[in-house]
Order: C-alpha cells, then sequence, then structure tokens
C-alpha cells in the first residue's frame, strides 16, 4: 500500500496525516481521539462542517482501518475530504493573509463562545477553496482550561499579525521574510523595524509588538509562576475573547502600504488591437474545451482573464504571478464572484517556492503539490529570458519535465513589449528566435496548432507532451 505522509504534520505527535491514493486520513492518540469525541457533538463544529470551512470528516471504522499503515499507533482514524490544492502563505497576497488571519479569529471566537480554544495558529493550517478559506487541523481545538491564556498568541503575532503589519505600515512585502522562517517574522526583531512614532501613530505596535516583545523577554523560563499568577488574577475566557475581538478590528483595518496599495491598469498594457485579442481569446477557449482539465498553470496571469477562461474547463485553475499587485486583483475579483476553482498565487518563476522545513519535506515545492495536466504560458518568454536570463530552450524543457500540455506565446524581439525589457541593455539572447522555440517544442512536445498574432510579432501554440 503506498501510503504518503502529510510534511504539515510532521511536528505533532498527537496526530499524524496520511494519504492513501486519493484519500486524506488522520491518525488520533488517545488524547486527541478524546478531545475529537467531544468536538464533533459541539454545534459550533457541525456547523463549520456544514458551511464548509472545515473539511467534512468521518471516523474510519476499525475493521476499516486494520488495512491502513501503522494504524497499531493510534487511538481512531479520522478521514477528511480533500482539498484542492495546498498553498503557503509566503506565496499569498495581502488581503489573502489577512483574510486567512480574520477567519482564524472567527473560529476563535465560535470555537470560546462553547468552552473550547486552538492551541494554534498558525497560518499553514489554513487552505483554500479558490477565494474560500477551509481549516485543515482539526485536532488543533482543544477544551478550554479555566485560567490557561491564549498560548499561541505569539504564534498568531509573529505568522500573521506580524507580516500584515510590515507590509500594511512599511511597505515592505512579507512574503520573503515568511520564506526566509516559516516559523514567522520573531517578535523581538519586529520590534526593532519600528520607530518611536510607530509606537504612538501606529493601530496596535505599541501593544503587540514593542510590549509584546518586553512581556516576551521578561517571560523567558518562567511559564509555570505566570500560568498560576494568571489563574490568582482572575484571568479567563473573556479576556481572551477581548483580545481576539480586538485584534479582528485591528486587522480588518490595515491596508497594504507603499506600491502595493496601487494597482496598475493592467488591461491596458497588453498591446493588443480588439481583433488579436479576440484571436488570442479564440484560441485559448479552444484549447481549454477540448476536454476537462483537473489542474491548470496559469503562468504570469496578469488580470487573469484567461485563468477564468480555462477555469470554466478546469477543475482547479493556478493564476500565478511574481506581482502581488497583479495577484491581489484576481484574488479580490475570485472572492467577490465567489470562485471556487480559482486559486492566485504570488510566485515568481525564476525563483519559485522550493522544498523547505524538516529534511525539505515539511512545506513541498509546487510542482510535488499542484502537478498541471495544462499550463498557460503567455506574453510571458520574452520577461523570463531578457529579465531572468533564463533561456528559451531551458524553460521549455522545464515545461516537458511536468508532461503537460502547454499554450505558449512567443513574443519577438521586434515587439514593443520585448522592446522595452532590452531597452539600455546588451543584445546577449542570439539564441532567442521563433525558430528555435518551434525546434525546442518540437523536440519534446506535439505541436497541434499554431495562431500568429500581432502581424506575425508574436505567435501562439499549442503543444502536448510527446
Amino acid at each position: 500500500m503506498n501510503a504518503i505522509v502529510e510534511p504539515a504534520s510532521f511536528r505533532d505527535r498527537r496526530a499524524r496525516v496520511f494519504r492513501v491514493g486519493e484519500a486524506v486520513f488522520r491518525g488520533l492518540d488517545a488524547t486527541a481521539w478524546k478531545n475529537w469525541s467531544l468536538l464533533k457533538e459541539t454545534r459550533f463544529f457541525r456547523d463549520l462542517i456544514a458551511a464548509g470551512s472545515i473539511p467534512a470528516t468521518d471516523e474510519v471504522s476499525s475493521e476499516r482501518a486494520k488495512g491502513l499503515p501503522e494504524s497499531q499507533y493510534w487511538a481512531g482514524i479520522l478521514e477528511h475530504e480533500p482539498i484542492p490544492a495546498v498553498s503557503y502563505p509566503y506565496e499569498w497576497s495581502f488581503r489573502r493573509l489577512q483574510d486567512a488571519a480574520l477567519f482564524h479569529l472567527e473560529l476563535m471566537e465560535r470555537a470560546l463562545a462553547e468552552g473550547w480554544i486552538l492551541k494554534d495558529s498558525t497560518p499553514f493550517n489554513i487552505q483554500w477553496r479558490g477565494s474560500r478559506p477551509i481549516f485543515i487541523d482539526i485536532p488543533s481545538f482543544e477544551p478550554l482550561i479555566a485560567g490557561e491564556p491564549w498560548v499561541a498568541y505569539r504564534q498568531f503575532c509573529e505568522m500573521l499579525l506580524n507580516p500584515l503589519l510590515l507590509a500594511a505600515y512599511k511597505g515592505v512585502r512579507f512574503q520573503p521574510w515568511l520564506r526566509g522562517r516559516i516559523d514567522g517574522i520573531d517578535v523581538e526583531q519586529m520590534a526593532g523595524l519600528f520607530s518611536i512614532r510607530d509606537l504612538l501613530l501606529r493601530r496596535g505596535v505599541l501593544t503587540h509588538v514593542y510590549l509584546h516583545s518586553k512581556l516576551q523577554r521578561a517571560m523567558e523560563g518562567s511559564s509555570s509562576v505566570s500560568k498560576r499568577s494568571l489563574r490568582s488574577a482572575g484571568y479567563g475566557k473573556e479576556i481572551i475573547l477581548s483580545n481576539v475581538r480586538g485584534m479582528r478590528r485591528l486587522i480588518a483595518r490595515l491596508r497594504p502600504g507603499g506600491r502595493m496599495g496601487h494597482w496598475a491598469n493592467y488591461a491596458c498594457t497588453h498591446s493588443y488591437d480588439d481583433a488579436d485579442y479576440r484571436l488570442k481569446q479564440s484560441f485559448v477557449a479552444e484549447v481549454a474545451g477540448e476536454r476537462r482539465w483537473k489542474t491548470a498553470w496559469d503562468l504570469g496571469c496578469n488580470t487573469g482573464d484567461f485563468s477564468r477562461l480555462v477555469a470554466a474547463h478546469a477543475d482547479l485553475v493556478l493564476a500565478m504571478d511574481a506581482d502581488e499587485a497583479a495577484v491581489e486583483r484576481v484574488y479580490l475579483r475570485a472572492r467577490d464572484e465567489k470562485a471556487e476553482n480559482l486559486l492566485a498565487l504570488v510566485i515568481n518563476l525564476a525563483d519559485p517556492s522550493p522544498a523547505l522545513g524538516w529534511r525539505g519535506r515539511e512545506r513541498l515545492s509546487l510542482e510535488e503539490r499542484s502537478p498541471p495536466d495544462l499550463v498557460l504560458a503567455l506574453a510571458l518568454v520574452h520577461h523570463t529570458t531578457f529579465s531572468a536570463n533564463i533561456p528559451l530552450t531551458d524553460f521549455v524543457d522545464w515545461l516537458a519535465g511536468m508532461n503537460t500540455a502547454v499554450v505558449l506565446e512567443f513574443v519577438s524581439k521586434q515587439d514593443e513589449m520585448s522592446q522595452v525589457l532590452l531597452r539600455n541593455k546588451p543584445d546577449i539572447y542570439s539564441e532567442y528566435s521563433e525558430e528555435s522555440l518551434r525546434d525546442s517544442l518540437a523536440r519534446r512536445f506535439t505541436i497541434r496548432r499554431s495562431q500568429p498574432l500581432k502581424e506575425g510579432l508574436r505567435t501562439l501554440y499549442y503543444a502536448t507532451p510527446n
């Protein structure tokens, strides 16, 4: 039996997620199984399941469990409804991370109302059906112990609040910070980024950054004493609830700062006239309509218009762009339209999300998580070649390695958009030509059709793997 352990579960000693084929299972130890037996009877949990905010979950019968790997180590096993794709917070735009934080706090408030709490506050526990968040770590719900603090408060600050404050107040993208340290932005490091003026004028900085860092330093090594002190001082659910509600108000007010706060007018920069743009749409629509695609990638998605076009014929479309503002725009439109099969991510193809964490298996690369059977690379190869210095033939080889069908648009050096990229730099790209592209495609793919655009300055190709 081919069992695959889910990377995100490596550090959880009470539960382990594993997949057998397409089915997703979670083994629980005695403590976690006891909590599950209580949790499944709560009203808030049943409501979350019904709303689709938590994957549908069933207990695996003892007879069926015998055939599952490591079943002897668990008190019980659950089966979860699979999610369409796994993404990570360092691939999200500002508003998606903000929505994840607000969703987590909503879960906290609903759980607290019935005497439960979330022991973890990591955004890795939140995944998406397109633009709709889903909480996937059921064992994170635990009964609230009287007098206990919100133990995951620091984790919430470091992995959700601090990245949002950094982007909102300093105009600094949080994605490289979260990718560089998967446990988030350390509260003491965060405190060093703000000035006295920030402490006085920026909401949340004084309380959740500066004073939090001071308190954290003072409490190091004295957790048992501090818990006794909290109990004797009458610390209870209402104080946690007040903190959660205050945090929700703070986060809801945040807006992306700096360059991220201004949309570019993408719809006016594609350089096509109406006739050529309709030809391009028709070409992509015909390819998309050939069959039902399981997972499609739209690389350099820009406005997401072609992502939405393919989404009508695909179970899932990953719309990816290195420009966070573009991804934000696609996400907000998908959210407004309640699109559940379009996932917009901040991905730089020249520096994509690598495998990270213990043994490089906690967070997997994009290709391992969501391999495509259709890739759109529209008006992209001139960027990867002229801006990132990736040889055209190497780009085609990378596509071929995924064994996927491709719709690729070649943009000649004479095209005005290529001229912008080549301005003020020597033309060292002698191998960049349409002939070279056709030869590369022909070696690794079967070219099914092509369509010239802009009087031959661009050409669309549809190719399937050999």
